[in-house]
């Protein structure tokens, strides 16, 4: 990934918070823009079209929430992805936060190295999506999806996604998957985290969001319809899950699925 290209925004009332997050991501080679409030921030967004933001949650004249919830009205700032800041998080925040579409949650004082893999993570996710969408190749087919993600060639790490690819539209937990590929699960979270950077629920995750994305697009069937054949009993549960990871809902994904490109 080019990190230079990306543009991100930084939104947080503290100047000396401001401060030190700008100076890493000039540090990193990414462009760094800035605003000092909520609704200044908000017209930088719409303005800049950042790759993503990073936005404080309790600012005067317009909290974070507020600027989430404003960008996810607009197609051309639906799918920036956001990554909270707060000094401190409840579950109540958390699941506000993560059912309007926020990205992750980074509490302070911030971990200048949590702080820089937050924003890479999102940004390869964000490249991940874009490509999937413009690929001529989206099909539901296993090997094709997996194929197409740079996975490192070792025989522990293929009986895991072997796995997943024949079980993903099932009920299915990390236990699971270690009993069946004969591994403790502690093993497993390690051996997976180690060789792709992400744990297993993320790869059951991306490998369930992939197949609704193709029923979205390619049929006419409910969301419910979809949530069952991805692997997700509650549709609620599904809904609110591809919309933190899109910024959006199924059902407006599917009625816009350009805003995926122009992200």
């Amino acid at each position: 990934m080019q990190l230079g290209m990306k543009t991100i925004l930084v939104i947080e009332d503290e100047a000396q918070t401001r401060k030190v997050l700008l100076n890493c991501l000039k540090f990193e080679g990414f462009k760094a823009i800035e605003a000092d409030n909520g609704k200044s921030g908000l017209k930088l967004a719409q303005e800049c079209h950042p790759d993503l933001i990073v936005c404080d949650i309790m600012m005067p004249e317009m909290d974070g929430y507020e600027v989430l919830s404003a960008l996810r009205k607009h197609s051309s700032t639906l799918a920036i992805p956001i990554i909270f800041l707060t000094a401190k998080v409840s579950m109540l925040d958390l699941r506000l936060g993560m059912d309007l579409g926020a990205e992750d949650y980074l509490t302070k004082p911030c971990n200048v190295d949590r702080f820089l893999t937050a924003i890479t993570t999102r940004l390869k996710r964000k490249e991940e999506l874009k490509k999937w969408y413009v690929s001529p190749t989206n099909t539901s087919n296993s090997e094709s999806f997996f194929e197409s993600i740079d996975l490192p060639k070792c025989s522990k790490v293929e009986r895991v996604f072997k796995f997943i690819e024949e079980n993903y539209y099932k009920p299915l937990e990390l236990k699971d998957v270690a009993q069946a590929v004969g591994y403790s699960p502690a093993y497993l979270t390690n051996l997976i985290r180690q060789k792709t950077e992400r744990t297993v629920k993320q790869w059951i995750i991306e490998r369930r969001m992939n197949e609704a994305r193709e029923l979205l697009l390619n049929t006419e069937q409910s969301i419910t319809e979809i949530a069952e054949k991805t692997g997700y009993v509650d549709t609620g549960y599904f809904i609110r899950q591809f919309k933190r990871l899109h910024g959006t809902t199924p059902n407006q994904w599917r009625n816009s699925p350009e805003i995926v490109e122009a992200a």
